[in-house]
């Protein structure tokens, strides 16, 4: 990480909405090709402004002189019944501003993401990432995650 480059890790808040909501159609943006599935046109992926005010969400900032450099976020969702666990951990809304890729931006969110998941009582952490998108599965593999399902789709 260059040493010159402050960073610092904090929640979501409201105020910051229009800047996650430019983040979120980026992330749409970069991941379209690897979808051809997603309606044309402006879509939402996820109620951010929800998830910064509900308590089983967490969704975290990184700044970097006081700009927003990078987010994500954390839900606690219910399980199937078949599963060992009750409830578990699902991670999203992963997004760097090119400018601060390969700086360690994910990895802060990350941490701060499972710091919060430990806090709540929780192991079993989980994420969805396309199959083709290689540097976030590299990412993610060096973080420590496995691959568990493979969802797969046929177009007839």
């Amino acid at each position: 990480m260059d040493k010159k480059l402050k960073m610092k890790i904090r929640p979501a808040k409201q105020e910051d909405i229009n800047v996650l909501l430019k983040f979120e159609q980026e992330l749409i943006k970069f991941e379209r090709p690897f979808d051809p599935t997603l309606k044309k046109g402006v879509i939402s992926y996820y109620d951010i402004s929800k998830r910064i005010e509900d308590e089983n969400s967490y969704v975290l900032l990184v700044e970097s002189n006081n700009e927003i450099v990078g987010s994500g976020f954390a839900d606690i969702v219910k399980s199937k019944p078949f599963l060992k666990h009750d409830y578990f951990i699902s991670l999203g809304f992963f997004y760097v501003k090119e400018n601060y890729r390969s700086k360690g931006v994910n990895k802060l969110i990350l941490n701060g993401l499972i710091k919060w998941s430990k806090k709540r009582g929780l192991s079993e952490v989980r994420l969805s990432v396309y199959d083709k998108n290689i540097n976030a599965k590299s990412a993610y593999l060096n973080y420590g995650f496995e691959p568990n399902l493979i969802e797969m789709r046929l177009k007839i």
